[in-house]
């Protein structure tokens, strides 16, 4: 079995792209709790916005998927689950909200993991739910056609257990040093648990839960606000791509995780970047005299095709018949233009359509 030691990671230099992610991602988390005082009406929003499309993108990134007046409802604890879909889309939102409110007192060890796995199955009538894998697995990627490419053979079942005790432990001895940065560190560890690909179904889902709960541990808690899956699964493409590139000859353990680290990074960064500014839009609405002038802000960012989903999203302050009386006043004025109708409508700057 190959040697898992993040201790070497302290011999490696970095390059730019690298310091500038991880330079402007710190810059943020210290700007972090500034926000996190300021508007709490508005965070609360956020974090239910953000558990409604984390729950959906991280199970669409494996084809398991429900129509949204049903995932809200899910999400919501309004209904009971109709299929294994529905059976598997619960039990993501049981750990995720679990993660939420307990991510401190969640220790990444093979045994939490297990217990996180077991609850992410709990719902369907599989049996291996909280047991590593006892059969050989692949790691795939699904197309847009519904196409599988096998894109990795991880380890053996036998070899399994042991390899997730030593990149945990790893992992921990190495935040507790703090000689590399915590980031790194984390997207060295994903790439490694997703080559072990542990179990026999969820692999992907507990990766990207453990990233946040590996994020929240260290301090980064902008996933709980703005969706990290869902920015993962709308770039799944490059997500398979860096994956696949950083875990190039990784049985010799001669891969290189930069791929991942700098896709990962983007990812976070970008998050962040949304953070701020849904929060700025916030911070200004206190200051407007209407929510047309926010809305309207809002839109004015908006590039393409949006729905009053998104505005609502980006407008955390606002309810659901504020922004469709501003999305309805623009459109009279002609600043912005309707397409469609009823749940399919969306809308688009005008300026965009001459």
């Amino acid at each position: 079995m190959r040697e898992f030691d993040y201790s070497k990671l302290t011999e490696k230099t970095w390059d730019s792209e690298v310091i500038s992610y991880l330079s402007k991602i710190h810059e943020y988390k210290g700007k972090q709790e500034l926000f996190l005082r300021q508007k709490p009406v508005e965070l609360a929003r956020l974090v239910e916005i953000a558990k409604v499309q984390s729950t959906e993108a991280s199970n669409r990134i494996e084809g398991i998927v429900t129509t949204d007046a049903r995932l809200k409802q899910l999400v919501n604890d309004k209904t009971t689950p109709r299929n294994r879909d529905e059976e598997e889309i619960l039990g993501y939102r049981n750990v995720l909200n679990l993660i939420h409110e307990d991510y401190a007192s969640i220790p990444v060890t093979p045994n939490y993991i297990l217990q996180l796995h077991k609850y992410l199955l709990e719902y369907t009538d599989l049996s291996y739910g909280g047991r590593f894998k006892t059969t050989p697995n692949e790691i795939v990627m699904v197309t847009g056609t519904g196409e599988r490419i096998v894109l990795f053979k991880p380890l053996q079942p036998y070899e399994t257990p042991e390899a997730i005790q030593r990149i945990c432990e790893s992992l921990q001895r190495e935040l507790d040093l703090g000689r590399v940065d915590e980031l790194i560190l984390i997207c060295c560890f994903l790439v490694d648990f997703l080559s072990i690909h542990p179990f026999n179904d969820g692999n992907g889902r507990m990766s990207r839960l453990l990233t946040l709960l590996l994020m929240y541990r260290c301090g980064y808690q902008v996933g709980k606000y703005i969706s990290i899956e869902k920015v993962i699964a709308d770039t799944k493409e490059s997500y398979y791509e860096a994956l696949q590139k950083s875990d190039k000859h990784w049985h010799e353990g001669k891969n290189d995780p930069l791929p991942f680290i700098k896709y990962m990074l983007g990812v976070i960064l970008k998050c962040y970047r949304d953070f701020e500014r849904r929060m700025t839009i916030a911070e200004d609405s206190g200051a407007k005299s209407t929510s047309y002038d926010v809305v309207k802000l809002c839109v004015s960012e908006k590039i393409g095709k949006f729905s009053k989903q998104s505005v609502l999203a980006s407008c955390p302050s606002l309810g659901s018949s504020s922004v469709e009386s501003a999305l309805k006043k623009l459109v009279d004025e002609g600043y912005i233009v309707r397409i469609g109708s009823g749940r399919a409508t969306m809308y688009v700057r005008a300026d965009a359509c001459r």
